[in-house]
């Protein structure tokens, strides 16, 4: 093996452009498209993305890869060591504002910490930390976070045993009910409007650069956050936000913390799916919900059960960093500006090295195998990893533990009731039905057993 990146020749850059880049801007890394993303199921993209990468680290003894996109270079890391590399390495020399992200999210959060300068994200990303209860398993309002889980999916448990079916579009309105209502307050559960114009600035935003702002949009978002967190009730992340910081240095914050709440639903929304192919699954998030009493409890296998969705099916497609110096790698230095691409995909299902690659493997999370692997990074990692997955974990895994009290079919289950399972997975695209006769007995009857026990 070498350290030493090496440069692509012209049809090797071809054939990653085409086949692993291409696809991945196809179905839009700041909101996905739905027809793009049924085509990458159709075609399952990252089967041939993974294919085209290990002949390239095998020809290139483990090398990162140097692809030139006109005047752009980028080096993408294909073993865990340059993961841990980059990662460990942010935000300097490695900063997460890279020029795609900064392009990308100047359309609805240019004041984000994610794309703040080094000074800005000194002050900004402690901020998040703190709100966010980054190291708490259970965030300090997580008796009001968990309650607002318990009414949303109550009521679309309800809705689905009345019509005997859940889509994507269904679960995809009460989980952003149940968003609105942590992130902003009770007055926020319906502001359907508030998520119309998010999504139209993202999808902007997949354009980044090579799309024109729309200022005017961007304002009336803020206008609506806003109005929102000057009224949000305590419980809520605007409340601990707004008392932690004031309300501007929220109102900078919680467009990325939609955002990011979004990708955590389509998670959600795989697990259950698979959970509901296989009913060892499901019993077993049955039994630890019954089991673990009211309230914000933590639900680790239902957690782990979240994360093997991510990692499976990776919503953050590739993590981006740039140069803020020279950096030397091996025989070779980089100019500051150089990017830097650890292609999650293509990590989270390295068979080389990951004997559970294309299984369903919760209890990698339980016993610390995945935590302790830099190739496994479903919520990033290092100095800039995510600070809400703690939280996004609580309100997932909980949402997740409640759907599967129904007995739901899903309509692909052939695909996912055994391993391996599908490299690529629309989530738009998953329907499930109800078995004839099931209805809510599935969480009474748990809890009933639980009491009994």
């Amino acid at each position: 093996m070498t350290d030493t990146p090496v440069d692509l020749t012209a049809g090797e850059t071809g054939r990653v452009l085409r086949d692993v880049l291409g696809p991945l801007v196809a179905q839009g890394a700041i909101v996905r498209r739905p027809r793009a993303t049924a085509w990458a199921e159709r075609r399952q993209v990252d089967r041939t993305a993974r294919r085209v990468l290990d002949g390239l680290r095998a020809r290139y003894h483990g090398a990162p890869l140097v692809v030139r996109l006109g005047g752009r270079r980028m080096v993408l890391a294909t073993r865990p060591e340059h993961v841990e590399r980059i990662l460990a390495g942010s935000p300097e020399p490695f900063t997460p504002a890279s020029w795609e992200k900064r392009g990308a999210l100047a359309h609805f959060q240019p004041d984000g910490v994610l794309v703040s300068p080094l000074a800005e994200r000194a002050e900004r990303r402690p901020y998040n930390e703190a709100v966010l209860d980054m190291s708490e398993p259970v965030h300090r309002d997580g008796d009001a976070l968990v309650a607002v889980v318990e009414r949303e999916t109550s009521a679309l448990v309800a809705a689905v045993e009345a019509s005997g079916r859940l889509e994507w579009d269904a679960f995809a309105a009460a989980w952003w009910r149940l968003v609105r209502t942590v992130v902003l307050g009770r007055g926020a559960r319906d502001d359907e409007r508030l998520v119309a114009l998010l999504d139209a600035l993202r999808r902007d935003g997949n354009w980044s650069w090579f799309r024109p702002r729309r200022p005017w949009l961007r304002a009336a978002l803020e206008r609506r956050i806003a109005e929102h967190v000057a009224v949000a009730e305590p419980g809520t992340l605007a409340a601990r936000g707004r008392d932690a910081g004031g309300a501007d240095a929220v109102r900078r914050q919680i467009p990325h913390w939609l955002f990011a709440f979004d990708a955590a639903g389509a998670a959600t929304f795989r697990a259950l799916a698979v959970a509901a192919a296989r009913p060892a699954v499901r019993d077993r998030l049955l039994t630890e919900l019954t089991t673990s009493g009211r309230g914000p409890g933590v639900l680790p296998y239902a957690r782990g059960c979240v994360l093997e969705a991510v990692r499976l099916w990776p919503t953050t497609l590739a993590i981006l960093r740039d140069a803020t110096e020279p950096v030397r790698w091996g025989a070779r230095t980089f100019e500051a500006g150089t990017g830097f691409v650890v292609l999650s995909a293509y990590f989270h299902r390295d068979a080389r090295r990951l004997p559970f690659a294309d299984a369903f493997a919760p209890e990698a999370w339980l016993d610390g195998r995945a935590d302790a692997d830099w190739g496994l990074v479903p919520f990033s990692a290092g100095p800039v990893s995510c600070p809400g997955r703690n939280v996004v974990l609580l309100l997932a895994s909980h949402t997740l533990a409640r759907l599967a009290g129904p007995d739901l079919v899903v309509s692909r289950g052939r695909y996912l009731a055994e391993d391996p399972l599908p490299p690529t997975m629309d989530h738009m695209g998953l329907r499930f039905g109800l078995r004839t006769g099931t209805a809510r007995h599935g969480i009474d009857a748990s809890r009933a057993a639980a009491a009994a026990a």
